[in-house]
Formats: structure tokens, C-alpha cells, sequence
């Protein structure tokens, strides 16, 4: 029938949850320095946040007039705004991840029978020196690393410990296990996000380095979002995916995604061991901030050096998953923050990315009751 009106649009549905979403950006923007938030629904690989700060308003530039739409985009561009809010951090930006990638060292290390439980003795020297050198690898304070178990490892994040058992592995272990979880592979949520890097071709030193977030390693936090998801589905890494369905313009369905299955990086037994650990670091260790009362958190924080002689300000990280009563786990989260007007003593992923990974599980928590 011709009837003379325009043509009706169809309709994108997407994964996102609006109360996530809005605790991602509403955290990211408290905190004032640049970031991004992931939020991943670890049994299907929805994503239910993704916020990439600063941002901006794309009606600014959506075609309403050419001449303010074209100055609007340049005050946008890099050259003119150095913090650079059109760059979506939580797909095209890799950080060096800090100690939330000893949780993939310790998926590596009980999948290669490394050990065999979260309290089983790692045998670590204190010191302990990186093989082919004579060069200690440092912890930050005083901390009980020196034949830790593994839980105590993540617990006070021993980068001697974690070092050591990427050095015992080898490189061609660790990459092996990296790539389970996502590394090394472009990820299509359908927008395109950058792989993440865990090098090949490294010594026992740099593979050391590498298997504490440093070196070489780089991740965005999509990626580390889905580390912390395949751990809390019990090994199953999902594929993430941003768009739920696609409708006709009277709201027929007309394509449907479908969860899909990426990879099992670890098994049942062994995710769930990690899972006890993280939670560990949440209940006693470096990720306080991020407990919810009535649910279990596991977490893992990092402060990632970075800049030249690791001179500028470290990048604060926090991943995490909670837990229901039941069993269930509704959300897995990554979140980065760069500041580099904060004092650099005062950055932590504890300190400043725990908090804001709390408020967007117990967001996702609070809109299923």
C-alpha cells in the first residue's frame, strides 16, 4: 500500500544494561582521569558495559549544520584535545596489564599440572633472581611471598612467585595459555577491537616480566573483562557481543544473536580454584573495595608501570566477577584508569579501579532483582 509517509526505520536492541552503563560512566567520570569499563555477562558474553572516558555527544557533529558539525569534530581530534575523547579505550587502547595477568599465569600454571591446588607450596625463593641475569625480581613491600602458595600469591600479588612460575613454564606455554583467553586475536563485538599482545621469541627473563603484565604484554580492557568472565563460567570463554537482535520497523525480530563458545582456557576444576583464589584477594588481600555484601567477589588489582624507566604514573586495573548464592554468575568486569595528575603513590587498582567495579556488578546485581 502506497500511503506517502516515510519509510519506517528498524530497530538495533542491544546487550547493554542502562544502570551498568551509566555506574561505568558515572564512576569514570568521578574519578576524572582517563579509563575505560567492560562489563560481561560471563555465560553468554553479552556485553553489559562499555564506557571509554572522556567522551562526547555525537549529535554535536550528526549533520544538523555543516559548519558547526566540521568544528565541533576538530575540537574533538587529538591535536586539539591531548586526552583524546574519540578514541574508544575499552577496544582500540592496550595497557600494559600489571598483576591482573597473574591470574592468566595462574590459569597457565594449574593447566600444565604446575600445581595441582590453591594452597599447594610454589617453592619460591626470596629473593629471586631472573634467570640469565643477576637482577632480583622486586616485590612492593614486605610481603610473605617466599614459598607462598599460589592463593597467598595472588593474594599479596608476589611478583617473585608469578615471575617464577612464567619463567618455569616458558614461553611457549604461556602464549599458549594467553591465546586461550583471547590474546593475540582481533575480538568483533561487531565493532572491532584491537588484539591484545603476549610476545613470543622471549628468554626466561622477559617471558618472567611478560608473565607479570609487563615487558611486552598488552591488553585492552575488553580482553581483560573476558579473562575475568572464562573464570567466572567455570573455564568457558564466550564470544562478547554488543548487538541482542535486530528487528523489522513493527518490531518483528529478523536476526537474533546467539551465544557462542570461544575457547576453554582452563577446566571446570581448575576455574574454580581460581575462582576461590580471586575471591581470597577480595575478602583479605588487595581487592577490599570491591566487596558486596550477600555476594561473593573475586578480584584481581594491578598497577601497571609504564613510560620510560617506568616514569610516568602506573595505570590502576581491577578485574572481578561476582558470585550468587546460587551459583550464578551475572557479571564479570575490567576497569582501567590513567591518571596522571594523581599522586604517584596514591594510584592502586585497589584504590581507584575496585570501587568503581563494585558499584557497575552491584548495578547489573540490583536490575535483576
Amino acid at each position: 500500500m502506497i500511503t506517502g509517509k516515510p519509510k519506517q526505520g528498524g530497530n538495533v536492541v542491544t546487550t547493554l544494561n542502562a544502570a551498568a552503563q551509566k555506574a561505568a560512566f558515572d564512576g569514570l567520570s568521578k574519578q576524572g582521569g582517563k579509563g575505560a569499563v567492560v562489563a560481561l555477562e560471563p555465560s553468554t558474553g553479552k556485553i553489559l558495559a562499555l564506557a571509554s572516558y572522556p567522551s562526547y555527544d555525537p549529535s554535536s557533529f550528526a549533520g544538523n549544520s555543516l559548519g558547526s558539525d566540521t568544528t565541533n569534530w576538530n575540537k574533538l581530534q587529538k591535536k586539539n584535545d591531548p586526552a583524546d575523547p574519540t578514541l574508544n579505550r575499552a577496544l582500540r587502547e592496550t595497557y600494559p596489564p600489571g598483576s591482573t595477568f597473574k591470574v592468566v599465569t595462574a590459569a597457565a600454571a594449574l593447566e600444565n599440572g604446575l600445581y595441582k591446588s590453591a594452597d599447594e607450596n610454589t617453592n619460591s625463593p626470596l629473593p629471586w633472581i631472573m634467570p640469565g641475569t643477576t637482577t632480583p625480581l622486586k616485590n612492593e613491600g614486605n610481603i610473605p611471598c617466599k614459598d607462598a602458595t599460589l592463593r597467598t600469591a595472588l593474594q599479596y600479588s608476589c611478583n617473585s612467585v608469578f615471575g617464577k612460575i612464567g619463567a618455569d613454564l616458558g614461553n611457549a606455554k604461556m602464549l599458549a595459555e594467553a591465546k586461550k583467553f583471547g590474546f593475540d586475536s582481533e575480538q568483533f563485538t561487531p565493532v572491532r577491537s584491537n588484539a591484545s599482545v603476549f610476545s613470543d621469541k622471549m628468554n626466561q627473563s622477559q617471558t618472567a616480566l611478560s608473565s607479570i603484565g609487563q615487558f611486552n604484554t598488552a591488553a585492552t580492557p575488553l580482553q581483560m573483562a573476558m579473562i575475568a568472565s572464562a573464570v567466572a563460567n567455570d573455564g568457558k570463554l564466550m564470544k562478547p557481543y554488543m548487538v541482542d537482535k535486530l528487528q523489522s520497523s513493527n518490531l518483528d525480530t529478523v536476526t537474533q544473536t546467539e551465544p557462542q563458545e570461544l575457547s576453554r582456557p582452563l577446566s571446570s576444576q581448575n576455574a574454580q580454584i581460581l575462582q576461590d583464589m580471586m575471591q581470597t584477594v577480595v575478602e583479605k588481600g588487595t581487592g577490599t573495595n570491591a566487596k558486596i555484601s550477600g555476594v561473593k567477589v573475586g578480584g584481581k588489582t594491578g598497577t601497571a608501570q609504564h613510560g620510560v624507566a617506568n616514569s610516568a604514573n602506573p595505570y590502576a586495573w581491577f578485574i572481578s566477577f561476582a558470585k550468587m548464592p546460587d551459583g550464578s554468575s551475572p557479571v564479570a568486569v575490567a576497569v582501567v584508569i590513567e591518571d596522571e595528575s594523581a599522586n604517584r603513590d596514591d594510584i592502586s587498582g585497589g584504590g581507584l579501579a575496585a570501587p568503581i567495579a563494585k558499584n557497575v556488578m552491584q548495578a547489573v546485581i540490583n536490575s535483576k532483582k
